[in-house]
């Protein structure tokens, strides 16, 4: 819902000394504020990592969303029900105590998983997806999968069977393609085999990048075939990576791409489209980890999300389609009820931090030190 918030005006019964506004004298009386009330939003793909990192970002993510679908890329990766279950206690001991916030957790595909795993996991009540990381196309996916149809065939059937989502992330590790091709090949020649041997799959392109990606996902049966959208790939283009010098703090895989997949994931995520949904892929990384030789892939931003998310939509004139991005698309994929409590994002301008620090060293937030014109405010 989108409200505008007037500020009281006086009464008509009290007489004021006439004042001549020649351009002077500023009007006291400030322009109406605009305010938008969301149902509170979910973030289905978040990465929390593990210990002092965990502690210091998960109270970020639990105070603006009211679930989030964690990935499960620690060392030693999530591999187990058991695992899963140990680490959600972690994150649950890591946000505030009187956050509501859920997390839903998901296991990391391997080419030895076995369908059983697939069954406990079902059963716990707490796993409610399985990542595929194509082995080497991430940060710490060397564990992944190196045959999904060769070696997963018996897993991805019983996840048939359960109803469990497959989540992917979607580029071709072969060092023979370009990277800004990777998703492309990846749908050509994994993802659209894939489908078309188990189309009752359901199936999260997760952080799409491309104009290949939109169209294959709009291709799809909904209900089976969705994608979650960043903020990064929704405001950025590659020319970022390298504006002013090197940009580390703007390097995420899958890589930013050319403007006109930029504009053709926008224009995805403003239809009202419900195969697209929220996912951040916030990724911390400590400062001195992004900031060397050999930096680490992912671009943190989870504290202002929902003002990026925001700004989208707003500058597509398309602020009454936010809600059903932010917190309905989500949960309908996944068959979980809708939240029930609300959040308010009022049009003021606020100054992101330069960084958020921490015993451990700082983590730099996307457009750290910049202002932005939406600001969450919770209850």
């Amino acid at each position: 819902m989108i409200s505008t918030l007037v500020p009281p005006r006086p009464s008509k019964a009290l007489k004021f000394p006439s004042t001549k506004f020649d351009g002077s004298t500023k009007s006291k009386y400030r322009r109406p504020k605009m305010e938008l009330t969301l149902t509170r939003p979910d973030d289905w793909h978040l990465h929390l990592r593990d210990g002092d990192l965990l502690q210091a970002v998960a109270p970020h993510s639990a105070n603006h969303f009211g679930r989030a679908i964690v990935m499960p890329n620690l060392k030693p990766p999530v591999t187990t029900t058991a695992a899963a279950i140990d680490y959600r206690e972690s994150i649950l001991k890591a946000v505030p105590a009187d956050s509501n916030f859920t997390p839903l957790m998901t296991l990391y595909l391997t080419d030895t998983m076995s369908p059983h795993e697939i069954k406990l996991a079902r059963r716990s009540g707490v796993v409610y997806a399985v990542k595929l990381y194509p082995a080497g196309a991430t940060t710490n996916s060397q564990d992944g999968v190196t045959d999904l149809i060769g070696k997963c065939l018996p897993v991805l059937e019983e996840m048939v069977e359960q109803n469990m989502p497959l989540l992917v992330h979607g580029e071709v590790t072969d060092s023979n393609v370009d990277v800004f091709d990777r998703e492309k090949v990846f749908i050509d020649t994994v993802l659209q085999p894939l489908i078309q041997r188990l189309p009752r799959l359901k199936v999260v392109m997760e952080h799409i990048t491309t104009v290949d990606a939109v169209r294959f996902v709009e291709s799809g049966e909904e209900g089976f075939l969705a994608a979650t959208v960043t903020p990064q790939h929704l405001l950025l283009n590659r020319n970022a990576l390298f504006q002013g010098g090197l940009q580390p703090h703007s390097y995420c895989l899958p890589v930013l791409k050319r403007e006109i997949h930029r504009q053709a994931i926008v224009s995805a995520v403003t239809s009202g489209s419900k195969r697209f949904f929220l996912g951040t892929d916030s990724a911390p990384h400590e400062r001195q980890r992004k900031e060397c030789p050999c930096g680490c892939a992912g671009i943190y931003s989870a504290p202002i999300a929902l003002s990026l998310y925001a700004k989208v939509f707003e500058e597509a004139g398309a602020l009454d389609k936010l809600e059903a991005f932010t917190s309905f698309n989500g949960p309908d994929f996944y068959g979980l009820p809708r939240n029930t409590a609300k959040i308010k994002l009022r049009k003021t301008p606020w100054k992101v931090p330069e960084s958020f620090s921490f015993s451990f060293g700082d983590v730099i937030p996307m457009f750290g030190g910049e202002t932005l014109q939406w600001k969450p405010c919770f209850p």
